[in-house]
Parts: C-alpha cells; sequence; structure tokens
C-alpha cells in the first residue's frame, strides 16, 4: 500500500441523542458504565483530534501512519515529507483535510481538552467520570475583548451553534444528580449571555 495515499482521520463531533441520556440518566440517579465510557472515550477521541489539527498552527504535523512529527512552513504548496516511512502530501490538501470542522481554538480551549484527555482516563468512578464530561461540554472560547464566547460543545456536539445551545438548555437535572452538575449548570447559564446575544436572531428571545 502506497503510504502517500492515506489521510490523516478526525474523530467526528459526538451525537447529542447519547449524550442526551447521560444526563437523563444522571438526573434519575442512574450510572450506566457503558454509556459514560461510551460518551466519555467518544468525547477524549475528539479532543485528541482537536489537539492535532491544531499543531499545524504552531508549523507541525503528525504523520497519520507513523505519528512522527513532521515541520512545516504553512506555504500552500509545500509538500509534507515523512521521513520515517515516506509519506507525503501537499499542505493544503491536509489543511482540507480537517478546515471548517469545528476543530481549531485558542489556547484556553486547548489547555481545557489537555486536561479532558489527561484526566477522564485515570477517573476511577462514575460520578467523576460523569462530572469531568459534564465540565468539558460546558467550556468555552475566551476572548480578551467579550469574555466568554462561544461553548466549547460546537467543537465536540453535533450541531450548529444555536442548536448545541439549545441542546445545553434542554438537558435533565433533578435531585439525584451527580454532585457538581448542577452548580455547572449555574455556570452555563450566566456565561451564556453574550454568546446568546448573536447566536440567536433579536426577536428569539431562547433562554434556559
Amino acid at each position: 500500500m502506497k503510504t502517500d495515499q492515506i489521510l490523516p482521520s478526525w474523530a467526528p463531533r459526538v451525537p447529542q441523542h447519547k449524550i442526551r441520556q447521560l444526563y437523563l440518566n444522571d438526573a434519575n440517579g442512574i450510572y450506566d458504565d457503558e454509556l459514560i465510557d461510551d460518551v466519555g472515550y467518544a468525547l477524549l477521541a475528539r479532543c485528541k483530534s482537536f489537539l492535532l489539527a491544531n499543531d499545524p498552527a504552531q508549523g507541525r504535523v503528525v504523520c497519520p501512519v507513523c505519528s512522527t512529527t513532521i515541520l512545516h512552513t504553512r506555504k500552500s504548496d509545500e509538500m509534507l515529507s515523512c521521513q520515517q516511512c515516506g509519506w507525503e502530501m501537499v499542505w493544503k490538501d491536509y489543511f482540507a483535510t480537517f478546515q471548517h470542522k469545528q476543530l481549531y481554538g485558542a489556547e484556553p480551549v486547548l489547555e481545557l481538552f489537555r486536561d479532558f484527555v489527561k484526566r477522564f482516563p485515570s477517573a476511577r468512578t462514575v460520578q467523576e467520570k460523569v462530572l469531568i464530561i459534564d465540565t468539558l461540554i460546558h467550556g468555552y472560547h475566551w476572548s480578551q475583548k467579550y469574555g466568554y464566547t462561544r461553548p466549547v460543545a460546537i467543537n465536540l456536539i453535533g450541531g450548529k451553534l444555536p442548536e448545541v445551545i439549545a441542546f445545553l438548555d434542554s438537558l435533565s437535572y433533578g435531585v439525584a444528580n451527580t454532585e457538581g452538575v448542577q452548580e455547572t449548570y449555574a455556570e452555563w447559564v450566566e456565561k451564556s449571555e453574550y454568546v446568546r446575544t448573536w447566536a440567536f436572531p433579536k426577536s428569539d428571545t431562547t433562554k434556559p
């Protein structure tokens, strides 16, 4: 098989219905280990893809065949060449594999995703896993000028921005929630005020 025909692959965003079921279960005090791991490891794969897709902006590309780091200058016609396995691809073609796929963010988002990649696999209890997932999907992009902007859920969960905001608003909560989950939701309501001003039409008074 010719290695230069191999394209990089990026983990997809996680389907809404799986996360919705996880929160419905949690609101009723039900811990489905299989579902929690399914959602958690799908988010983990997405976070890893996000981090890898941001490396090229720093002049680094990871070879999709052998994982060797390839340094580059980001010139559109530059040929990326792996000295270990011989894989090659023109930079503009590599860039096209993750362009417009919600795989870019600044340092605060990268740090949030790195933290999830580090913490989730080592979580020992289902409650800890739920809280780590909850913290991740309610995180935010950050702007020096505007403060909290887009929720990082747009990078992690399927749907357009208004749909993702409405989805986060609709998640189930109840007296049996994992400790800390409802507090995260209260912070989400407060921090989402700015993004709602431009994510929804002025005539739309959508609120959680």
